[in-house]
């Protein structure tokens, strides 16, 4: 009985040390805030920031705590975004590809192009950005960090949505909702693999 209790014990105090997989919902719009300090932060670890000139106030609100989120990568980060015209956001996968993330974006050929996209600011840096050939839109809207945290909601990464929309975002990391998520940008990505683009 003792040798029991001593196991239910330390079992338990196991599971209290023991880190809880991440479960975070984010609502916009997001309250307007200057997310300059974060992203220079990110771009130049220990340098010192120098104030940012615009009138928003620093602080958390839903987009500083996304860019938080997707700067946490180490390894890689997929991203599936029918509309991706964000400024931050933008900076934020360029500074993770320059930190040597492997980066790679599924996107809807009639968004990319419209004013304002990042697609092309991505391309340009090197990463690797693939589109759908079909008449339907590519419409998901999701990224997986490291394989292992799957950020999926409403929004799409426009200024837009981000500062007018109301939108939602959910960020899990749990193998059981992140492995239908990986094995679905997996077969989009080798879908819209440029061997397979019909040429007109």
């Amino acid at each position: 009985l003792g040798l029991a209790l001593a196991a239910a014990v330390a079992l338990a105090a196991w599971r209290r040390r023991r880190p809880r997989p991440l479960r975070e919902v984010l609502f916009f719009p997001s309250r307007p805030s200057c997310t300059e300090a974060l992203l220079a932060e990110a771009a130049e670890p220990g340098a010192a920031v120098l104030p940012c000139p615009c009138p928003l106030p620093p602080g958390d609100c839903s987009l500083s705590r996304l860019l938080r989120l997707l700067l946490s990568a180490r390894r890689s980060l997929d991203i599936c975004l029918f509309a991706f015209c964000s400024p931050q956001l933008g900076r934020a996968v360029r500074l993770l590809h320059r930190r040597g993330v492997r980066v790679r974006v599924v996107t809807d050929a009639q968004y990319m192009g419209l004013r304002g996209s990042q697609i092309g600011l991505l391309r340009h840096v090197g990463i690797q950005v693939r589109h759908d050939q079909e008449d339907g839109y590519m419409h998901h809207k999701f990224a997986i960090v490291d394989r292992k945290m799957l950020i999926t909601g409403s929004l799409n990464w426009t200024t837009q949505a981000i500062q007018n929309n109301r939108e939602n975002v959910l960020v899990v990391e749990d193998a059981e909702y992140v492995e239908p998520f990986l094995d679905e940008f997996e077969r989009i990505w080798e879908k819209y693999n440029p061997v397979n683009y019909r040429c007109f």
